[in-house]
């Protein structure tokens, strides 16, 4: 079974996460200022967060999002439902999303989703793409972030990494029915920190996914 059929489940822990993770979304949108609101997703999957929740919000018209998917079927999902739900705002990017430059034009975001990435790839990954949300990120803006909780559990460290790099959390917890995943939130107070769009950011990938780039269910979904 592909990692993302456990959506179709309602009693997967995907989908518990799934709604934790709209839940964050949801507020961080409702938290933006008035006016644009710039969302960029990396490793968007069908982007399921993104398009449950701008289907039924408020200020889906304010909304600008980035969703960066490699997997050309998945792509392909995510572009066919948000043209269903009148999304004419979501800009689904057939892209390898460990490099910048794939999203450079849409920073800084109001919204940095790095969702079903940090159960994938290595510590020293996770360490380098925490480094860089600051830099990525809008005064304001959110980041949120999802990592399974099963030994060695590393949501400890994330939450102080994020800290350490002025952002300060807004929530973390684990869905009822699926304790072994994390979902946090955290919020950037520092001064703007991202270059212009089109500047020239370091070739070197953020971040390397285990078994050659696929993404399990298992380890960060």
């Amino acid at each position: 079974m592909e990692w993302h059929e456990a959506y179709d489940d309602p009693s997967s822990a995907l989908s518990a996460r799934l709604q934790l993770v709209q839940a964050q979304l949801a507020g961080a949108i409702d938290r933006a200022p008035p006016g644009p609101v710039r969302l960029v997703s990396l490793c968007a999957g069908q982007g399921h967060d993104v398009i449950g929740v701008l289907s039924g919000h408020p200020r889906r018209g304010d909304v600008s999002a980035i969703l960066v998917e490699a997997d050309p079927a998945n792509a392909e999902v995510a572009r066919v439902n948000a043209a269903a739900a009148g999304l004419a705002r979501v800009d689904v990017r057939l892209a390898d999303a460990s490099r910048v430059a794939s999203f450079a034009d849409a920073l800084p975001a109001d919204v940095l989703m790095l969702c079903g990435i940090f159960g994938n790839v290595s510590e020293t990954d996770i360490e380098r793409t925490i480094a860089a949300a600051p830099a990525f990120s809008a005064p304001g803006g959110t980041v949120i972030w999802t990592r399974h909780r099963r030994p060695p559990d590393l949501t400890p460290r994330i939450r102080a990494l994020l800290t350490a790099g002025s952002l300060e959390e807004v929530a973390f917890g684990s869905p009822e029915s699926a304790p072994q995943i994390g979902v946090g939130a955290a919020r950037f107070h520092g001064p703007p920190g991202a270059p212009a769009p089109g500047a020239s950011w370091p070739d070197e990938p953020l971040f390397t996914f285990h078994d050659a780039g696929v993404r399990r269910a298992d380890n960060g979904e």
